[in-house]
């Protein structure tokens, strides 16, 4: 079953938090807002990883909640949570012969 944001189920995003903790962010997100630069960094990320933080500095354009919605939206991704100005996205990767992550 794909995982989308419809979908994903309070034990699954708990988790998807839970391995989240120990990651480090893979980049910020600050004044320039959402780019397509950002968003092609982002998708490698995903596709390399399934599960990445972001970083959302206080000089981004809006609010964290906000700009994850909207990232997660452009990348076809869920937005498994924002805690304080950090932001943890999850999408299932499309590579052959990858171990997913079991959610």
């Amino acid at each position: 079953m794909v995982i989308t944001s419809e979908n994903i189920t309070s034990k699954q995003r708990s988790k998807l938090k839970s391995i989240a903790a120990n990651l480090s962010p893979v980049t910020q997100i600050g004044k320039g807002g959402i780019t397509d630069n950002l968003l092609k960094t982002l998708s490698d990320a995903l596709e390399a990883h399934e599960l990445i933080k972001v970083n959302i500095l206080p000089t981004a354009d809006d609010d964290a909640r906000n700009l994850a919605e909207n990232v997660a939206e452009l990348l076809g991704a869920v937005a498994v949570a924002v805690i304080g100005r950090k932001a943890i996205f999850y999408r299932r990767s499309s590579r052959e012969n990858f171990v997913h992550l079991e959610v």
